[in-house]
């Protein structure tokens, strides 16, 4: 009797090739969880980031008198300091003096900021770089 040999797989070599097809998988699998709760987590930070920021400017706010709103920008006296809040030309939403002077960013990653006025009432419409939009309202107390 002739034996002819014919190539194929043996037994061990599919098993090894499922080994390693299981692994990956399970490796795909663990770094999609891991994109997932990622994705959740950056989005809980921006909402803690405005939360700071309008509890922040709150506090600012809360002492000052509002001046004028006028090129984009708030402008209150705070004490003996006359301050001004808007959007730079960077990214970023700041707090400088009256002149423009200084430099103390509140909020990150901002595409523009839309501010308006009605008597004591102050209404910033905020775009993000990501796609979101928040407004802060603001209400100062009436000059006495």
């Amino acid at each position: 009797m002739l034996k002819s040999k014919i190539p194929a797989f043996t037994l061990l070599e599919c098993l090894v090739a499922l080994i390693i097809l299981s692994g990956s998988l399970l490796v795909f699998e663990g770094l999609s969880k891991l994109l997932v709760q990622e994705a959740h987590y950056q989005g809980q930070t921006v909402q803690k980031e405005w939360l700071v920021f309008s509890s922040q400017l709150r506090s600012e706010w809360d002492q000052a008198e509002l001046v004028k709103v006028e090129n984009g920008k708030v402008y209150v006296n705070k004490g003996e300091q006359a301050l001004a809040f808007g959007k730079s030309r960077s990214d970023d939403f700041r707090k400088t003096n009256d002149r423009g002077q200084g430099y103390q960013p509140m909020l990150y990653q901002v595409d523009s900021a839309a501010i308006s006025q009605e008597n004591q009432l102050v209404r910033i419409d905020f775009s993000f770089k990501n796609g979101e939009e928040r407004t802060f309202i603001y209400a100062f107390k009436e000059k006495s």
